[in-house]
C-alpha cells in the first residue's frame, strides 16, 4: 500500500500544491508515481529514437511507442484520463490525472504511450458516455484498447469555427443510411493507417428553428468509399507526423444509421459533454511542457562552453530575473489548471465552465512567453531543432485555438459576469442608503460616488 510519506521529498510530487497533495487517494499517488518513473526513464532518452524512426517512415507511428504502448498497458498505465464515474474508468479523479497529465506533458508524444492523447482523450470520454452498449464494443473498447485511433472532426473551412451552429457540412438521414457531403478541415490524417475513425459534427435539419437542434454526431469509418484527404495541414511549418491533421471532402459519403450517437439533432448536446475536461487536458499537458522549457533554460545557464565575458549566463541579472519569472508564471498557471480539475470534480463540467474557460484562455498565453523565454536564453540555437524548444513554442500557440479561439472564451466569460452586474449595483445602491443615513446622523452633505445618487 503506498502512503503519503512516500510524497515527501519525493521528485515526481515536488510541483504538486499541498492542497493538491492532501486529497491524492493512494490510488492516485500509486498512479502518478508511475507516470513519472515512466516519462523520466522510458520517454525522455527516446526523444531522438523516436524522432530518428519517424524520418524513416513519416506517416508510421515509430516502432518505439508501439513497444511503449504494448509495455504501458501491461502495468495498468492507459486510459488513466477516464473520469471516475464512468465504469470503464482506471479510477482516478481529474485532479488526480491533472498530476499525471503534466508529467505526461513532458514529452510531446508522452501521452500518446499511455493511451492519453488528443483526440483520443475527448472522443473515448465522449463514446464512453453517449454510446449504446453495441456502439461501444464497436468502437469504445478498441480505442481503449489501442487497437486503432480516431479523430473529431468538427471545423470547416468555409465556416466561422468560433460558432458552431454555423456548421453546414449536410447529412441527409435516411431510414437506413446517412448521406454526408461537405468538407472538413482538421481531424488525424488519414495517411496513419492506425487511424480508422472519425466522429463527424454536421448539419441534418437545417430548417430547425433551434439552431442547437439542427446537427447530429455520428462515427465514419476512415476507408468509407466518398471521404478524401485533400492534403495534410501543416501547423506553424510543421506536419506533426505521424497523426498530423487533414484536410477533408466528403462526396455522397453513406454509413448506417446505426452509426448516429445519442440520436439526430443532439450533436451539441454531445460537443459540450465532451469539450469540459477535454478542453483542459491540453492545459495540464502544457504545463509540462512549460517544465520542460524551463529546465532547458536552467541547464544553458550553466553550460561551461558558452560564458559571455568569462560568466555563466546564469550569472547575469536579467537572466536571474527572467528564470524567477519563469518559475512563478508556470506554479501560478498550475494553480488555474488544478483548481478547474477540482471544480469539475466538485460542482460538474457546467459549473465548472468558468474554471474551464480560465484555463484555457489564460494558461497557453502565459505559458507562450515563458517557452519564448527559453528560446531567448539559448540564442539562436534555441531557433532550431538543438532543441524541443521550436515545436514546444508552436504546440503552446496551436492550444490558444483547439477546442475555441481564445475570443470566444472570453466573450462567454464575460457575458456571464455581466450578469451580475445588476446584482452588483443594488448592492451599491443600499451602501449609498446606509452612507446617506451616515450622513445624518454626523450631519454632514451626502456625495455622489460611484455614479450612484
Amino acid at each position: 500500500m503506498v502512503t503519503k510519506i512516500q510524497v515527501e521529498g519525493n521528485p515526481a510530487f515536488a510541483r504538486i500544491p499541498p492542497w493538491v497533495q492532501a486529497k491524492l487517494r493512494p490510488i492516485a499517488i500509486e498512479k502518478i508515481q508511475q507516470v513519472y518513473d515512466w516519462i523520466e526513464n522510458e520517454c525522455v532518452p527516446a526523444e531522438r529514437i523516436y524522432k530518428a524512426q519517424l524520418k524513416e517512415a513519416r506517416w508510421t507511428t515509430p516502432a518505439i511507442v508501439t513497444e511503449l504502448r504494448k509495455k504501458a498497458k501491461a502495468q495498468g498505465l492507459f486510459n488513466l484520463f477516464l473520469p471516475n464515474h464512468f465504469e470503464e474508468s482506471p479510477g482516478l479523479t481529474n485532479l488526480e490525472y491533472s498530476c499525471c497529465a503534466e508529467i505526461m506533458g513532458r514529452v510531446y508524444w508522452g501521452a500518446q504511450t499511455l493511451n492519453c492523447h488528443a483526440p483520443e482523450t475527448g472522443n473515448i470520454e465522449l463514446l464512453a458516455k453517449y454510446c449504446t452498449p453495441e456502439q461501444k464494443k464497436k468502437w469504445l473498447h478498441p480505442l481503449m484498447n489501442g487497437d486503432f485511433s480516431s479523430a473529431y472532426s468538427m471545423t470547416e473551412p468555409d465556416r466561422a469555427s468560433s460558432d458552431a451552429t454555423q456548421v453546414g457540412i449536410k447529412m441527409e438521414i435516411t431510414d437506413k443510411e446517412v448521406i454526408i457531403n461537405g468538407r472538413k478541415l482538421y481531424g488525424n490524417c488519414k495517411y496513419n493507417d492506425e487511424m480508422q475513425i472519425f466522429i463527424l459534427m454536421g448539419c441534418s435539419d437545417p430548417n430547425n428553428k433551434n439552431p442547437w437542434n439542427r446537427h447530429t454526431t455520428l462515427v465514419v469509418p476512415a476507408n468509407t468509399p466518398g471521404l478524401k484527404q485533400v492534403r495534410n495541414l501543416s501547423i506553424m511549418g510543421y506536419d506533426w507526423a505521424p497523426e498530423g491533421h487533414g484536410e477533408y471532402i466528403y462526396e455522397n459519403v453513406r454509413v448506417p444509421r446505426e452509426n448516429i450517437i445519442l440520436g439526430p439533432g443532439r450533436a451539441f448536446e454531445i460537443a459540450q459533454g465532451r469539450l469540459g475536461p477535454g478542453r483542459i487536458h491540453h492545459c495540464m499537458r502544457l504545463i509540462g511542457q512549460a517544465e520542460r522549457a524551463y529546465e532547458l533554460a536552467l541547464v544553458r545557464c550553466y553550460e561551461p562552453r558558452k560564458k559571455p565575458r568569462g560568466k555563466f549566463i546564469g550569472e547575469f541579472d536579467s537572466n536571474i530575473e527572467r528564470i524567477a519569472e519563469m518559475r512563478m508564471t508556470i506554479d501560478a498557471m498550475r494553480l488555474v489548471v488544478l483548481n478547474a480539475a477540482d471544480t469539475m470534480d466538485l460542482q460538474g463540467n457546467k459549473a465548472g465552465r468558468y474554471a474551464i474557460a480560465q484555463s484555457k484562455i489564460m494558461v497557453p498565453n502565459a505559458l507562450l512567453k515563458v517557452i519564448d523565454e527559453a528560446m531567448q536564453i539559448y540564442g539562436g540555437q534555441g531557433l532550431t531543432q538543438h532543441t524541443p524548444l521550436p515545436e514546444i513554442w508552436t504546440y503552446a500557440r496551436f492550444v490558444r485555438v483547439a477546442d475555441g479561439p481564445d475570443s470566444a472564451h472570453r466573450h462567454q466569460v464575460g457575458r456571464d459576469q455581466m450578469k451580475t452586474a445588476q446584482g452588483f449595483r443594488e448592492r451599491a445602491e443600499k451602501y449609498t442608503a446606509r452612507y446617506k443615513e451616515l450622513c445624518k446622523k454626523w450631519n454632514l452633505e451626502p456625495e455622489e460616488f460611484w455614479g450612484i445618487v
